[in-house]
């Protein structure tokens, strides 16, 4: 959608991006008067102006400026101090103001007590003025263009298309995030020596990060957890993406965990940009033996957090997914036994930062696990998640991602 240029006579100048020129605006037109109250009354009741300034400084002299509906034309108003400056009040100002219907704002005005010197007419320079006073008798000019008429016009169709735009762009984005909610666990796979919960907490409406619940098969159940590269809709592509790759190649995962994670960094490389990857981390549990086999792929440590309270970091043991089409993986295994607890998460665990620019780290998260590991799973995950929001003000950057598993 192309933007359209301002209207004929208006040029409102937006702060460059580039700082090659230090941003430069008129502040305020003084217009002298001798009361301050009744012209701030008249400015604003009879003339719709707003008040954009209205102080008083400890050494007694208030200071008030209105605008016009735009905000963009301050007249500052002031009481003169002296007896000659006094005749500045009830002239000429040399001001005037623009408007795309000047018969509709005379009407307006005249109808609100606003003394014009004339009708609006039609000059020998085209276009339509009319002159009006303010309670003191201040001069001011009200005129209007064909062309100012079709430019504003003009801009106010951009901004409805531009409007109507933004909510079909916040409606899509509405039910992207919906569809991949749906992408999460809808149920979790029974197993009996295990009790495990998981959840995302996003920074934006859809985002990068993943976590499943497999169903392998003969008492396995897969637990995995993602980071996509990038944020917002083209990480939750890519992660949807990843989700279908894994989905559909699980049935392979119990007996060739490392053809099936091959497999699924394959189809990745093959179905994204050569920018794009993912960390992850894929556990087998065997719910008789309590046996976990593993492959972390370029993602954060796996916790294990043993029933005397001494921590186990389950580390990388293959690079990213997606980078390379040729790629290896290594599996590693690790017993679990009653009274254990598991922990995988994301990045925006332990990077979410506190005002002071301190981050959550995992010695933190380390800590909340020890201090809730009486509680259920899902409550561990839901205070979890919680208190690291609030230690980021809840000024979210990247999605939060937990999955908390308990051993019976």
């Amino acid at each position: 959608m192309a933007i359209p240029e301002m209207p004929f006579g208006i040029r409102r100048s937006l702060v460059r991006l580039d700082r090659q020129d230090p941003y430069l605006c008129l502040h305020f037109v003084i217009v002298f008067v001798s009361d301050l109250d009744r012209s701030l009354q008249f400015y604003r009741d009879q003339l719709g102006f707003g008040v954009v300034v209205d102080h008083t400084f400890e050494n007694g002299q208030r200071w008030v400026e209105v605008a016009p509906a735009d905000g963009t034309a301050h007249l500052g108003l002031t009481v003169p101090k002296n007896a000659d400056a006094e005749e500045l009040i009830g002239g000429e100002t040399g001001i005037w103001f623009i408007t795309e219907d000047v018969n509709t704002k005379y009407q307006q005005w005249a109808a609100q007590g606003v003394h014009f010197d004339f009708a609006p007419t039609a000059p020998a320079w085209g276009g339509i003025h009319t002159r009006f006073d303010d309670i003191d008798g201040n001069k001011f000019g009200l005129a209007g263009f064909d062309e100012l008429t079709r430019g504003v016009e003009a801009h106010r169709r951009f901004l409805a298309q531009k409007a109507e735009l933004m909510r079909r762009t916040e409606q899509e984005i509405e039910i992207a995030k919906q569809v991949q909610a749906r992408l999460f666990p809808q149920i979790h796979p029974e197993v009996k020596t295990l009790e495990y919960a998981g959840a995302c907490v996003q920074a934006r409406q859809v985002g990068g990060d993943y976590f499943d619940f497999l169903e392998l098969g003969q008492q396995r159940l897969g637990l995995v957890i993602g980071d996509v590269s990038g944020k917002g809709i083209a990480a939750a592509l890519l992660m949807a993406n990843l989700q279908a790759n894994l989905r559909s190649q699980s049935a392979n995962a119990l007996t060739h965990p490392e053809s099936f994670l091959c497999s699924v960094n394959r189809l990745f490389h093959a179905n994204t940009s050569e920018a794009a990857y993912a960390s992850l981390f894929f556990a087998e549990y065997e719910d008789e033996t309590r046996r976990l086999r593993y492959a972390n792929c370029g993602h954060l440590s796996g916790l294990v957090l043993r029933a005397d309270s001494s921590c186990e970091r389950l580390v990388s043991t293959s690079t990213l997914l997606g980078l390379f089409r040729e790629w290896d993986c290594a599996i590693a295994e690790c017993a679990l036994a009653p009274g254990d607890l598991l922990a995988l998460y994301t990045d925006g665990v332990t990077e979410a930062g506190s005002d002071d620019g301190t981050e959550f780290g995992e010695e933190a998260l380390i800590q909340k696990l020890r201090e809730h590991r009486d509680f259920s799973a899902e409550a561990m995950v839901a205070r979890i998640t919680e208190e690291i929001r609030r230690f980021d003000a809840e000024n979210q950057h990247d999605d939060i991602t937990l999955i908390v598993a308990k051993c019976r």
